[in-house]
C-alpha cells in the first residue's frame, strides 16, 4: 500500500497543481548513466514561451519550439548530485504571463543491476488481457471512449478482461510453472473498433481504463514479483493509433512518416511488409523505405524515428515504464520495421541503464538469417550492432509443425528439428532465442498439429527442452484452438473459461473441463515445474542425435544431471539399441521419467510402444 501511495501522490498533486495540458515523460529519476532528459511540452500557443527552472542540480541545457505552436521542448541535464524533490517549471510567456509546472525528480526504487530480465531459466506465460480473465466488471465500458460497450459473441469486440484478472490468478500462472508473465499492451487504445489487442496505442503514457489503473498494473508487476514471477511490458516503437492525441495536433511536420498524405487525407502509404530489405545489399532504395516509413496498417500512423525528437520520446517512454513498474523485460512488436539504426540506439539507451535486463524483438521470419542478424553479437557484414539481446524463433517453430505432421523420408519428418536446430552455430546465443508453440498473431498449436493431442504434446515438450527461452500463450494447457476459423486473430484470441462469472466452464479449478484438457494441463504443469528447477535445460550443453528409423533423440547435460528427450512417430511398437548414444554418459545411471515418475536404470535397449515423446533425467 506504501508503494502504491508513493505512485500516486505525485500524479495527483500534480494533476491538482498543474497549469500546463500535458508534460512528458510525467516525472523523472536521479541516479541514470545519462543524465539528460527532455520534455514534451503540449500547451496552446506554448512553442513561444522560455523555459526557466531553480533547482539545485538540474539545468535548462536547450529549449526548442515545434513547428505547431503548441509544443515546447526543454532539454534538461541532471547532475550525478541531483537530490530527489519537485520543482517548478516556469514558462514566460509572449504576453507577459507566467505559467507553471510542478515536475518531479523521484530516487530509484531498486539498483540498476538488479533489474534481471528473462532469460533460459524462465518460460513466459502471454496473455491477451481483455480474453484472460474480468477481475474488475465495473470497469467494462467508458462513456468518453470511442468503443463504447463490451459483447463477448464479438470475436472483435471487448471482452471486459483487465489487469485485476490477471492479479487475481497469479496463483494459477505460479502453480502451472510460469516464471514470468507478458500481457499483450495494456496502454490506452482509443479507437472506434478492435481495441481490445492494444497495439493502435492513443497515449504512450496512460494505462486503457478499461483494463485498470496505473497502480494496479504496479500491483501486477509487484505480486508477480513475489512469487519470482518477471513481469514482461509489451511495447511499440513503430506505430502509434490513427486517434493518438498528437495526430490531431502535430509537433512537426516530420513526426509520422507519410505526413503529408494523412494531413491531406490522401492514400495513405502502408508498408509492402519486405522485411529482407534491412539486410538485402540488393534492395532499392524504394523497397527499404516502404518497409521502415509505410504504415503498418491504414489506422496505425508510422512514427518517425530520425526525427530526433520522437526518438527521444520513445527511448524514454521505454525506460519510464522499466523504472514505474520494475519489470523484469520488454518484448518489442513489429522490431524490423522501424528504422534500425534507431532500434539499435533504444536498445542500447535501456541496456546501458540496465546491464542485466532483457529484450526480445519480434522478427517474423522463418530464415534464421535474418533472426540471428538482430541478435548482439552477431557477426553482421555491413558492421550492425542491434544491442538486442533475444529475437524470436519463428523459423524453429514452424519447423516442429512440419517434423511433427510430415512422413518420414529423407528430407521430411524429424529431420526438419534436427537440421533447424543446427543452424544455431549461427546464432551469437541460441539459448536467448525466445521459442514458441504459438503466439497471439497465428494459429493456436492444437489446430496447427489437426487438435492431435499427443501431437501437441510433443510439440510441447520438445521446444521446452530446447536451449531457448520458451513461451507458452494462455489456454495451450487446455487445448485452445482456432479450428472452425484458422488464423482468425478474434478465435485466437478466445475467453479463458472460468475468466468470468458464470462461465460454465473453469480452467482455473478444472470444473468443466474435458479428461483431455485435464491430462494436458496436468502434462504442462509437470513439465514446467521440472524446468524450473533443471539447470541442464537452462544452462547445459545440448547434444542430439540425427533421426533413425522414426526416432529422434536430443539430451541436455550438466554436473550430475542429464535430461532425455526422445520423439517416437512409429505407430507400432519399436525397439531402439541405445548403444548409439554412449558418449552421452548414461550407462549404469537410473533415469525417471519426468511425466509418470517411472525409474529404471538406464538399459542397453528399450522399448518405445507408443507413438510421442517422452522425457527422462537423472535427478
Amino acid at each position: 500500500m506504501k508503494q502504491l501511495i508513493q505512485i500516486l501522490l505525485p500524479l495527483i498533486s500534480m494533476t491538482l497543481f498543474s497549469q500546463v495540458d500535458r508534460v512528458e515523460p510525467p516525472n523523472w529519476w536521479v541516479g541514470f548513466k545519462n543524465t539528460e532528459l527532455q520534455l514534451l511540452v503540449k500547451h496552446d500557443n506554448i512553442g513561444s514561451a522560455q523555459a526557466e527552472i531553480s533547482y539545485p542540480g538540474v539545468t535548462v541545457k536547450k529549449v526548442s519550439s515545434g513547428e505547431s505552436p503548441n509544443y515546447l521542448f526543454i532539454d534538461l541535464a541532471i547532475s550525478e548530485s541531483t537530490k530527489p524533490g519537485t520543482f517548478d517549471i516556469v514558462f514566460n510567456l509572449k504576453n507577459g504571463k507566467k505559467i507553471k509546472q510542478p515536475y518531479q525528480l523521484k530516487a530509484r526504487e531498486k539498483s540498476p543491476e538488479t533489474y534481471v530480465g528473462f532469460n533460459s531459466s524462465d518460460v513466459i506465460y502471454l496473455i491477451t488481457p481483455d480474453r484472460f480473465a474480468n477481475g474488475n466488471p465495473k470497469n467494462d465500458t467508458f462513456q468518453n471512449l470511442k468503443e463504447k460497450t463490451i459483447d463477448r459473441t464479438n470475436d472483435y469486440g471487448r471482452h471486459g478482461g483487465d489487469l485485476r484478472g490477471i492479479i487475481n490468478h497469479l496463483d494459477y500462472i505460479d502453480d502451472m510453472g510460469f516464471t514470468a508473465v507478458w500481457p499483450c499492451p495494456v496502454l490506452t487504445n482509443d479507437m472506434p473498433r478492435s481495441s481490445y489487442h492494444g497495439y493502435a496505442m492513443t497515449d504512450f503514457y496512460q494505462v486503457d481504463p478499461r483494463f485498470g489503473t496505473l497502480a494496479e498494473y504496479r500491483e501486477l508487476a509487484d505480486k508477480a514479483r513475489e512469487r519470482g514471477i518477471k513481469l514482461v511490458m509489451d511495447q511499440v516503437a513503430n506505430h502509434c493509433g490513427s486517434e493518438h492525441w498528437w495526430m490531431k495536433d502535430l509537433p512537426f511536420k516530420d513526426w509520422v512518416n507519410f505526413q503529408e498524405d494523412f494531413t491531406n487525407k490522401s492514400d495513405l502509404k502502408t508498408s509492402n511488409h519486405r522485411r529482407t530489405s534491412n539486410q538485402d545489399i540488393y534492395s532499392s532504395n524504394y523497397d527499404r523505405e516502404l518497409l521502415n516509413a509505410g504504415w503498418f496498417v491504414s489506422s496505425m500512423p508510422d512514427l518517425n524515428q530520425k526525427n530526433p525528437f520522437m526518438a527521444k520520446y520513445i527511448i524514454q517512454n521505454s525506460i519510464w515504464w522499466v523504472e514505474t513498474l520494475g519489470l523484469g523485460g520488454i518484448r518489442q512488436d513489429t522490431y524490423p520495421y522501424p528504422d534500425k539504426n534507431f532500434m539499435s540506439d533504444w536498445a542500447g539507451a535501456i541496456m546501458t541503464e540496465y546491464s542485466n535486463f532483457s529484450i526480445v524483438g519480434e522478427e517474423w521470419s522463418y530464415n534464421p538469417l535474418l533472426i540471428g542478424y538482430w541478435q548482439q553479437g552477431a557477426n553482421n557484414r555491413d558492421g550492425y550492432v542491434s544491442n538486442l539481446r533475444s529475437t524470436m524463433d519463428f523459423a524453429m517453430q514452424r519447423l516442429i509443425v512440419e517434423a511433427i505432421t510430415e512422413n518420414e523420408q529423407w528430407d521430411k519428418g524429424l529431420v526438419k528439428i534436427y537440421e533447424g536446430l543446427a543452424n544455431d552455430f549461427h546464432y551469437a546465443s541460441p539459448k536467448d532465442i525466445m521459442i514458441f508453440p504459438d503466439n497471439h498473431d497465428m494459429s493456436r498449436i492444437f489446430t496447427q498439429l489437426n487438435e492431435n493431442v499427443n501431437d501437441t504434446k510433443t510439440a510441447l515438450s520438445y521446444l521446452l527442452v530446447l536451449p531457448r527461452i520458451p513461451q507458452i500463450y494462455y489456454g495451450t494447457e487446455i487445448l485452445m484452438n482456432d479450428t472452425a476459423k484458422p488464423g482468425d486473430h478474434g478465435l485466437i484470441r478466445t475467453d479463458f473459461p472460468g475468466g468470468w462469472e458464470g462461465d460454465a466452464v473453469n480452467a482455473f479449478t478444472g470444473e468443466g473441463l474435458s479428461d483431455e484438457q485435464k491430462d494436458m494441463q496436468s502434462y504442462l504443469k509437470k513439465i514446467l515445474n521440472y524446468r524450473k528447477d533443471s539447470k541442464a535445460i537452462h544452462e547445459g550443453k545440448t547434444v542430439h542425435f540425427a533421426p533413425d528409423n522414426g526416432v529422434y533423440a536430443l539430451f541436455r547435460m550438466m554436473d550430475d544431471e542429464i535430461v532425455v528427450h526422445i520423439i517416437n512417430k512409429n505407430d507400432t511398437p519399436i525397439e531402439i539399441d541405445l548403444s548409439r548414444f554412449k558418449e552421452v554418459g548414461l550407462e549404469g545411471k537410473k533415469v525417471k521419467n519426468i511425466i509418470s515418475d517411472e525409474e529404471f536404470m538406464w538399459p542397453k535397449t528399450l522399448t518405445l510402444n507408443h507413438k510421442g515423446s517422452i522425457i527422462l533425467t537423472t535427478k
